[in-house]
């Protein structure tokens, strides 16, 4: 269980404020104007975004924070000042620039989906001036802090003379400095303790394409000395976070469902930075990201999480059960659409499943290598004495629900009550169907609405009827 109950580390943020604006609303019609959805807008949101949402994702964590930032001297700024103000943040290492433009990202969400995106800010590198307050200020204060955290959104502040300056002047002090690193260019972190590029950057900056456990380790070689890094950090999305130091190994995500993705950078560094100057190792402080991130991409928007939360969530994990996995229709129909907001691609199987053997589980793996969630329909004991007679099934619709719900392979179970499962394909919609051995060759129900379909040889001598027949022979 997570112990990291009464601690308050003393952490630093230095990097790019913003605004992360939210006009919520609901779509009903097409504009008359031009092909474009018109939404209604009724609610409006602003929150600390950028480095602000690590300083936001600190403060809910339990930290005492600071942080040292480089804004513009206009209406953004006194929107941004009155956040920071609303969390009892102090801004006394607040350096302003004139004629500077403050970052303000608005998105438009409709129906809980971003439907666009507009950026109003500077993008040029902080002049000298600021630069020099930014190091004359951080110079006096870094002993104050337990750990340094460098959040680059690419607006200017940090750059390549600002990260270097800092890194030195962090190691000359004995203290971690960890980056949420930015671009292609990773020499201007050279030094710190870890970076967290994602695996589309970490990629982008090695040249190297990571699309197994050999290029994983690779690539995190390869940042690690380029970057004279201690430990070496890529995250993974719903893979987890993979480590090198001296040796590569993965931990898995925490997370069940995912809602949105906004801000689990923000939360992966804060959380990294919270537990480690919490005197966690390397490994348990990211386990803690994990189920931080896990709780935080559950959520809509730039979110944040608390500790009890974390810990509640934790529980919850540990508690889960197999029935969690068995949705009724407009469950399963609500979360594949979440499913697909972030891009998972989803295959489908169905089958009866009476009595569970090894052919099963070997299909159903198989099955789950095609996509990212397998979903499988589930015929219900009235459909399965309509295909094979009175006598069957031999278990019960929820025992066999049970069952297949706890395999690891297995996302997402629903019964149905139909014949076929043509109803079920036609509303889940999913990317690829996968089919047995026995429709080589044949028109499979459900083929002509998905993208992709996928016939898995069964096992020989392997199937529920042997399986009866055998018991009955004895």
């Amino acid at each position: 269980m997570i112990d990291l109950k009464d601690v308050c580390p003393k952490i630093l943020v230095i990097g790019d404020l913003m605004i992360d604006h939210f006009l919520w609303g609901s779509c009903e019609r097409i504009s008359p104007e031009a092909p474009v959805q018109i939404i209604n807008i009724e609610n409006e949101s602003t929150s600390l975004g950028g480095a602000g949402n690590v300083i936001n994702n600190l403060n809910s964590l339990g930290a005492k924070v600071d942080f040292i930032s480089v804004i513009g001297d206009c209406n953004t700024s006194n929107e941004l000042l009155k956040l920071l103000s609303d969390i009892n943040i102090g801004i006394q290492y607040l350096i302003i620039q004139n004629k500077r433009i403050t970052s303000k990202k608005t998105r438009i969400i409709a129906s809980q989906q971003q439907v666009i995106r507009y950026d109003k800010e500077s993008n040029d590198e902080i002049n000298i001036n600021s630069q020099n307050q930014l190091l004359e200020t951080f110079t006096k204060i870094v002993n104050d802090y337990d750990t340094i955290l460098l959040s680059d959104y690419g607006k200017g502040v940090l750059t390549h003379n600002i990260c270097q300056s800092l890194i030195s002047i962090a190691n000359k002090n004995n203290k971690k400095i960890l980056v949420d690193p930015k671009g292609l260019n990773y020499s201007k972190y050279k030094g710190a303790y870890l970076l967290t590029p994602n695996k589309k950057e970490a990629g982008e900056a090695t040249n190297e394409i990571i699309n197994d456990k050999k290029s994983l380790k690779k690539a995190l070689q390869k940042l690690k000395n380029q970057c004279n890094l201690a430990v070496s950090i890529i995250t993974l999305s719903e893979e987890g976070i993979a480590i090198f130091d001296n040796e590569l190994r993965t931990h898995p995500t925490a997370a069940r469902e995912v809602f949105d993705v906004t801000g689990a950078g923000d939360t992966v560094i804060a959380a990294l930075g919270f537990a480690l100057s919490s005197n966690k190792n390397i490994d348990e402080a990211v386990k803690f990201a994990n189920l931080a991130s896990g709780v935080v991409v559950g959520k809509i928007g730039s979110a944040t999480t608390t500790l009890d939360e974390i810990i509640e969530y934790e529980s919850n994990l540990r508690l889960r059960t197999s029935d969690k996995n068995i949705k009724n229709l407009q469950e399963i129909l609500t979360t594949v659409s979440e499913l697909k907001k972030n891009n998972k691609k989803i295959v489908f199987t169905n089958g009866c499943f009476d009595i569970l053997h090894i052919g099963h589980i070997k299909y159903l793996e198989a099955a789950k290598s095609h996509g990212d969630i397998l979903i499988v329909g589930l015929n219900s004991d009235q459909s399965i004495e309509i295909i094979k007679g009175a006598n069957r099934p031999i278990n019960p619709a929820n025992d066999r629900a049970n069952i297949i719900a706890a395999l690891k392979s297995v996302d997402y179970l629903v019964v149905f009550d139909e014949e076929t499962p043509l109803n079920l394909i036609r509303s889940i919609k999913p990317d690829v169907l996968v089919k047995g051995g026995d429709y080589e060759n044949k028109k499979v129900i459900g083929e002509e609405i998905v993208n992709k379909l996928v016939i898995i040889p069964f096992i020989e001598g392997k199937s529920t009827t042997k399986i009866i027949e055998r018991i009955k022979s004895k």
